[in-house]
């Protein structure tokens, strides 16, 4: 395990030192490539590619690379110098050593410029970036090409009359060698996304058949000189073509294409670039590259800048429309609310509204009703003070005892009027059996000769059933007091039939006393009505009985007829 140790760290440890190694490699590689487009008899070059190489290497590699390129740079201007035999060894190496220097420089202060100014290691995708990496692009040359030109001065290589020709000659090199290979390498480094469609497949169809077109009339004797002059014309359209309908990638590579195969005809003498004497030949063919490559460039960032404001346009409708459905949602929802908090006020209001009337015929009758047994009362203690007769004296003391229970009555009714509205609903086990009897039980329902009513009690309960006992008691308490209290005089009867379905509760109370007439039967639930004079009812059973079924979410429904009787018919869900 010690022994793998090293070889695991190896890579690591000499990571730097690799890249290095790598940088200088290709720096001196594509140096010879561009001594191999140089003209014949002729220092000056067309293009130079290590200066593209090194700038897109310094970008995506880091400042810390920077010795490669001196390495490159020293090694490849040695080979370069070293069979002129009018420089020496020493001068040879000093040129080469300050143009290494100068050449890093360049690299250098470039990609300072794309970090700090430009602040995007990918210039290409947005216009404005990419004008300002040509501004870095011509100044960074400057740069190299000042120093390399001072040392070929110094070193007596060149005239003080040849200095601006070779430093322009050099500076639009460097630059053309930048805006041919950066790009393509910084697109390389990219990832990309290859969607191959039917429309774009015949559309790289119709361009390759563009371009055998194009070859074709070429070789027609009478178009061929024409052709030849018009062919840099003709190829602005299709690197065009190229920079709107693909990424620079694909644009950038068919302007190195067409740049390299222009500089290779142009060295061989033919070719619309051919002109009288080698440096001007030179520099219209570096005009015509510069002119493809920026436009290119420029084109194809402005489309990819296009192309992604119509992405983040298309992704913001996205967005606005799910925002707009959400908040759609939310207004419905806040509508919804409003609506049951309107709907649950209006309640409230209907409900204060009917409060109110029933105050106010509360405060009345109850002020009636509680004032007639006081007066009762007293008037029939004076009526005994003043009437020396025992007999009369036990009659008074029966009435007034029978106006005590009627106003004790009446005040049992108010209470329990006052518990239902107040209270809140309570989950108990009913049983329904004793409950009945329990109430019969409290009754006092002996008729006025001492006949009891008889009744007759059903109840089909299997299992527990749950609601509020006290409201429960409240109204079959009220119901049986009812049938007791208005019996026919004669064989009462009341029939009591309990069936538990489930989770209803079904109740039948059934008379034979007197009945209800039908004129009245609409007002039976209100409060303090009285279908009839007789008896000492205050007119609230009723009331109590239907207020006590709402709180339970239950249902009532009286059916009567006069002298046959009454039936009160009950269905009273369970409490969850």
């Amino acid at each position: 395990m010690r022994e793998l140790m090293p070889t695991l760290k190896l890579p690591l440890k000499y990571s730097l030192d690799l890249k290095i190694i790598g940088v200088a490699l290709l720096y001196y590689l594509f140096a010879r490539l561009g001594y191999l487009l140089a003209f014949e008899n002729s220092t000056a070059l067309p293009a130079w590619p290590p200066s593209g190489i090194a700038f897109a290497l310094l970008i995506i590699l880091g400042r810390s690379v920077w010795p490669g390129i001196t390495i490159g740079a020293l090694v490849a201007n040695i080979m370069a110098y070293w069979n002129n035999p009018a420089l020496g060894p020493q001068t040879i190496i000093t040129i080469s050593s300050v143009i290494a220097i100068g050449n890093t420089i360049e690299a250098v202060i470039g990609n300072y410029l794309v970090k700090s100014w430009i602040r995007d290691p990918y210039p290409f995708k947005h216009a404005k970036n990419a004008f300002r990496f040509l501004f870095v692009t011509m100044f960074m040359c400057l740069a190299g090409a000042s120093i390399g030109t001072a040392s070929l001065y110094l070193n007596a290589v060149i005239s003080l009359d040849a200095i601006s020709e070779t430093l322009f000659s050099w500076w639009i090199g460097n630059v053309v060698g930048i805006l041919l290979f950066t790009p393509f390498i910084l697109s390389i480094a990219r990832p990309v996304r290859v969607t191959l469609s039917t429309a774009r497949m015949i559309e790289v169809s119709i361009y390759f058949l563009s371009t055998l077109a194009i070859y074709l009339l070429l070789q027609v004797d009478y178009l061929t000189l024409t052709m030849q002059r018009a062919l840099p014309l003709l190829a602005l359209p299709f690197l065009l073509w190229l920079a709107f309908r693909f990424e620079l990638i694909v644009a950038i590579g068919g302007v190195l294409i067409v740049s390299l195969i222009s500089i290779y005809f142009t060295v061989q003498g033919s070719g619309p670039f051919v002109l009288a004497g080698a440096a001007n030949s030179i520099l219209l063919l570096q005009i015509f590259i510069g002119v493809i490559s920026i436009s290119t460039i420029i084109l194809s960032a402005t489309v990819k800048e296009r192309l992604d404001v119509q992405h983040q346009l298309q992704e913001f409708n996205e967005n606005l429309e799910g925002m707009v459905l959400d908040r759609t949602k939310a207004l419905n929802d806040e509508i919804g609310t409003r609506k049951i908090a309107e709907e649950k006020l209006q309640r409230t209001n209907q409900e204060l509204s009917k409060r109110n009337t029933e105050l106010d015929n509360f405060v009345y009758s109850v002020s009636h009703d509680l004032r007639a047994p006081i007066a009762s009362v007293l008037g029939l203690i004076n009526l005994a003070r003043v009437d020396k007769d025992v007999a009369m004296k036990d009659m008074y003391l029966e009435m007034i005892n029978k106006s005590a229970l009627q106003q004790d009555h009446f005040i049992k009714e108010i209470l329990d009027q006052s518990r239902n509205s107040r209270l809140e609903v309570k989950r108990e086990e009913i049983l329904f059996e004793p409950l009945i009897e329990e109430t019969f039980n409290q009754l006092k329902f002996a008729t006025s000769t001492g006949k009891s009513v008889e009744r007759v009690i059903n109840i089909e309960q299997d299992g527990p059933f749950f609601s509020d006992r006290w409201r429960l008691k409240v109204i079959l308490n009220n119901i049986i007091s009812n049938a007791i209290r208005y019996r026919n005089g004669k064989d009462p009867v009341i029939k009591v039939n309990v069936a538990i379905n489930g989770r209803l509760a079904k109740l039948a109370i059934e008379d034979n006393g007197k009945g209800i007439e039908k004129e009245h039967m609409p007002n039976i639930y209100k409060m303090f009505y009285r279908a009839t004079d007789d008896g000492a009812g205050s007119g609230l059973g009723l009331y109590i009985v239907k207020e006590a079924i709402d709180k339970l979410n239950g249902h009532i429904n009286i059916e009567s007829e006069i002298g046959k009787g009454t039936t009160v018919q009950l269905e009273i869900p369970e409490i969850n």
